[in-house]
């Protein structure tokens, strides 16, 4: 089935002192259920777009499942608003689920367990390398050229973009990248994440789970998402733009902030 993530729409617009007809496209959004073994577990706001990854990703995150092998059948059904996932076993809906903070209104379970085991510093890259990342990440957000008012997150080893997800909430990319990393069978670890979407603890939370050392965002992170970074020793960047960026942990990642420490 053909996935819509643009729509066309009419409205009027207010230039120089005048008033026009236009018509221009918007990102879609839509409500799609996630069912496990049959059942219905949750409704997410979402860009109808990798709607696989969307829930492989969220399960992941979620600590339902921890690879691919868990899942059985997995199938968007007609009209791409739920999509059906059926493990090789049987497992217990969470109790609890929790709205989470930012557009799209997300949603999460409770559970602090998910964090994973702090990571060793061992990786380090060039300040430069990381401004050039992020033009790579910009030059990634083929929807938001179109339509705007969409977020991009991109997956890479430093060198080479290995996932990229766009979607009108910013959980939603991150849940959308850790689909392709378990699909793909890609490694948990040693990753950069960066996104155009602010750093919420629930961002942080999932760029963990695949084992990021080094978050970077356009805009900025929250206290409590600093805090955990600093935690998990991963470095986390903000306000990456026009070859400048803020360090709020591990800055001994890169090169030359360790004389300022």
């Amino acid at each position: 089935m053909k996935t819509v993530t643009r729509l066309t729409t009419r409205f009027l617009k207010y230039n120089h002192d005048r008033w026009e007809s236009a018509e221009n496209g918007v990102i879609s959004e839509a409500n799609v259920n996630i069912s496990v073994n049959g059942a219905f577990w949750v409704s997410l706001m979402c860009t109808p777009s990798q709607l696989e990854e969307l829930a492989i990703g969220f399960l992941f995150n979620e600590g339902i499942i921890n690879n691919i092998d868990e899942i059985e059948i997995i199938r968007p059904c007609d009209g791409n608003c739920n999509v059906d996932v059926w493990l090789n076993r049987s497992v217990k809906e969470p109790t609890q689920w929790r709205r989470t903070s930012g557009c799209s209104g997300g949603v999460t379970r409770a559970d602090e367990s998910l964090l994973p085991e702090p990571i060793p510093v061992v990786e380090s890259i060039a300040p430069e390398r990381l401004v050039n990342l992020m033009d790579q990440l910009l030059e990634s957000q083929e929807l938001y050229r179109e339509v705007r008012g969409v977020h991009c997150s991109i997956l890479t080893d430093g060198v080479e973009v290995r996932a990229i997800a766009e979607d009108i909430g910013r959980h939603n990319t991150l849940d959308k990248i850790s689909g392709v990393v378990l699909m793909n069978r890609l490694p948990r670890k040693n990753w950069i994440i960066l996104t155009t979407g602010r750093i919420s603890s629930e961002m942080l939370q999932k760029s963990a789970r695949l084992g990021a050392y080094l978050v970077v965002s356009r805009t900025s992170p929250s206290s409590l998402s600093i805090q955990m970074a600093r935690q998990l020793g991963i470095t986390l960047v903000g306000y990456a733009r026009r070859r400048q960026f803020n360090v709020y942990s591990h800055p001994e990642r890169l090169g030359g902030a360790s004389d300022w420490i």
